[in-house]
């Protein structure tokens, strides 16, 4: 197996870069790859309102207006200006309390979850401790994660955790 112009030492190379015959293409036949090819569809503006409704919502809708609050399911908006506390607590993206329950343990730990806190966390945490022990009848268990910003309460008391925080203008 001695090594001969014009064929490559190696039987599974296709083409061998290391022959003399190997050449390159004219410049003039290669085409710019970057360069896009003629479009091979018709684009219409009039049809793209059907492909919008496909599309997720990327934008917070506007807060709906009613003729008087709360509504029949109950809701109400936030207070305007808010309220002046070294805390705040951001509505939910449609506008909701960001009270949630959460059950670990196969449902046997639950839990009542106070999300979208900005500002002085450790503040609202104080304030829990003696808005909650005469609704639950001891001490809350409270957890603070300052990273993700959640305030998370030992049992469920989501009812009265929002009708307090709807007390406070938020």
């Amino acid at each position: 197996s001695s090594f001969q112009a014009g064929q490559c030492a190696t039987r599974r190379v296709p083409a061998c870069l290391c022959s003399q015959q190997a050449t390159s293409p004219a410049p003039d036949a290669l085409e710019d790859p970057l360069k896009p090819a003629g479009p091979d569809f018709i684009e219409s503006k009039e049809d793209f309102k059907w492909v919008e409704k496909l599309l997720p919502r990327h934008r917070i809708p506007p807060l709906p207006q009613h003729t008087h609050y709360p509504t029949p399911c109950g809701w109400t908006p936030p207070r305007d200006p808010p309220p002046d506390l070294p805390y705040y607590v951001r509505r939910s993206r449609y506008h909701q309390i960001p009270v949630y329950a959460r059950f670990t343990h196969q449902g046997s730990r639950k839990m009542t979850v106070i999300q979208h806190i900005e500002g002085d966390i450790w503040a609202l945490e104080k304030e829990l401790q003696e808005f909650l022990p005469p609704i639950i009848g001891r001490l809350p268990g409270l957890t603070v994660n300052e990273v993700t910003r959640k305030i998370f309460i030992k049992g469920l008391v989501l009812e009265e955790v929002k009708k307090w925080l709807l007390e406070k203008g938020f």
